[in-house]
């Protein structure tokens, strides 16, 4: 009998708190909203910002910045569009690189607070690599793939329990969840994103770089010279958290064609 309680439980609050991603239109669980993640995501934001330092390459920084500004408008026409404008509620977008070599990264919290590290400038090459790597970071937090990832961890480690309580039965938990969900760039340990997120990254992030005016096509000639970067090594597909290489260069190959329809 509690057995069966539990799952109709469970059953009930993945009906009550799903969400559908936008683009995809694949549902998701979401037991926190942007309300409750945006305010942290900015502080943990302005944190590493503070630390950085900064980049003093000012071509560098102005690509960053002139990109950012692109995808962002192209970000806010195509929620228009859909009337989901809604979503992008609390949204204050902000660019910023981070002079560290050695970190071949990018990311972007819920809000639209984006940081690039010099590490990948090199991959990037251009503003077309940085709008692909942008597109792709920016997509994370369209599609709330961090409240998603909290979600999934708050119902696997505390039950059926909301933020507001997990917060005020464990605040040291649940803002340690919440940092490690969309706190990049600290030392707690990031919860990844799955392989179905990343994937879907890619796809909503091609048709936004495509908006922001920018070849969808060199989106798999990007990810090529990124899997050379490795010397070919990688792990296996199924032990890794990130579309093998050739599968992800495949599946964006057969996206193109869609994005296309979106350019202007």
């Amino acid at each position: 009998m509690l057995k069966k309680l539990f799952i109709f439980s469970i059953t009930g609050l993945v009906i009550y708190a799903c969400a559908s991603v936008a683009v995809t239109g694949r549902k998701q669980l979401s037991l926190v909203s942007n309300a409750e993640v945006i305010p942290m995501s900015s502080q943990q934001y302005a944190e590493v910002i503070k630390k950085g330092p900064l980049s003093t390459n000012q071509e560098q920084t102005q690509m960053v910045k002139k990109v950012g500004a692109k995808i962002e408008k192209a970000v806010e026409e195509y929620m228009a569009s859909k009337g989901l404008s809604s979503e992008l509620s609390g949204f204050a977008w902000e660019f910023n690189l981070i002079d560290d070599p050695k970190t071949v990264n990018a990311w972007c919290m819920p809000g639209g607070k984006v940081a690039f590290y010099t590490g990948i400038m090199p991959v990037c090459k251009d503003e077309t690599g940085i709008a692909i790597v942008m597109g792709h970071e920016v997509a994370h937090a369209i599609a709330n793939h961090g409240r998603e990832r909290m979600s999934q961890q708050m119902v696997a480690q505390y039950g059926l329990a909301t933020l507001g309580e997990l917060l005020g039965q464990n605040p040291t938990g649940g803002q340690q969840l919440l940092m490690q969900a969309v706190g990049a760039g600290t030392n707690l340990g990031i919860l990844k994103f799955s392989r179905e997120q990343e994937s879907e990254a890619d796809h909503i992030g091609l048709i936004f770089m495509t908006m922001a005016g920018y070849d969808p096509n060199q989106a798999p000639i990007f990810w090529e010279r990124m899997a050379s970067m490795g010397g070919g090594s990688e792990p296996m597909e199924f032990l890794s958290t990130h579309p093998s290489h050739a599968t992800r260069i495949q599946d964006l190959k057969g996206w193109i064609p869609e994005a296309l329809t979106y350019r202007k």
